[in-house]
């Protein structure tokens, strides 16, 4: 199955329990149609194992403990359950779960990927948020910086770096801030140099306006995701009474300010054209 190719070697992220149940209950039909001892070898070979059981119920059990270890990445789990799927089914002696089956299985627990064949890929809250590939108001040497930074972002989640990779896109967004130095509101220009200062300046002059109302959200998020006891991704984490950042939260951390940069960035090209 074509895939990432990072997530063969970094868990994005692991099976939900119960999406690994209502797979395992689709092995249990699967099985009785069979030798049941057979069918239970085919699809321990599968998800990582290798030699015989020395009876059936050794090879349940076998099997039991490979599809949870395999419950720890996700995409691999559901590439083994999908092959051995495939394998079967062109016995043609074998009724077998068609890909929509499976797919259901994967939206209805937010499992956050989908079968497509031949490729596996991430939808929902594992796909990162489209941004734009240049961005005109911007020189050159901007948009590189930009988007190396989004791609970078998304390389460290691929790895299961999600601090990381929030701290990037938080430097992104920072940086990005600064472009509206100089640009003109109307009846003066941003003359302040950082990012908490600029985003104060541009809610005053840009009152009842969509900008006022995002810069709001974003300081909100940016102050959260910088304090010890939040994110703790700028000045460090509370040892004691701070968090960890997972790689759903990271991914969602990462989609909103991904949304939040695309707008800034269309926001600075409108004031552009008017400076």
């Amino acid at each position: 199955m074509k895939m990432e190719p990072s997530w063969r070697f970094d868990a994005p992220g692991p099976m939900p329990s119960e999406a690994v149940r209502a797979f395992d209950t689709l092995i249990d039909k699967v099985v009785t149609q069979g030798n049941r001892w057979n069918m239970l070898e085919h699809f321990k070979s599968h998800f990582g194992g290798s030699g015989s059981s020395s009876s059936e119920s050794w090879a349940e059990s076998d099997l039991n403990r490979l599809v949870g270890q395999a419950a720890e990445n996700a995409p691999l789990f559901i590439e083994a359950f999908y092959e051995a799927c495939e394998a079967l089914r062109g016995d043609g002696s074998i009724a077998v779960p068609d890909v929509g089956r499976m797919n259901r299985i994967l939206q209805e627990h937010a499992v956050g990927y989908e079968i497509r064949p031949p490729e596996l890929v991430a939808v929902g809250l594992h796909k990162p948020i489209a941004v734009p590939q240049r961005y005109q108001s911007l020189d050159e040497q901007a948009q590189d910086i930009v988007q190396k930074s989004f791609e970078q972002s998304e390389k460290l989640l691929a790895e299961g770096q999600p601090r990381q990779a929030v701290q990037e896109i938080l430097w992104l967004m920072e940086s990005v801030m600064t472009a509206f130095k100089g640009l003109s509101t109307g009846d003066s220009t941003i003359s302040e140099k950082y990012f908490n200062k600029i985003a104060r300046e541009l809610q005053a002059k840009k009152k009842g306006q969509t900008i006022e109302q995002v810069l709001a959200w974003l300081s909100t998020l940016h102050g959260y995701l910088s304090s010890p006891t939040g994110g703790g991704v700028r000045h460090g984490a509370d040892l004691k009474i701070g968090i960890s950042i997972n790689a759903d939260e990271g991914r969602l951390y990462c989609n909103l300010i991904r949304s939040y940069v695309t707008f800034l960035m269309s926001e600075h090209e409108r004031m552009s054209r008017k400076s």
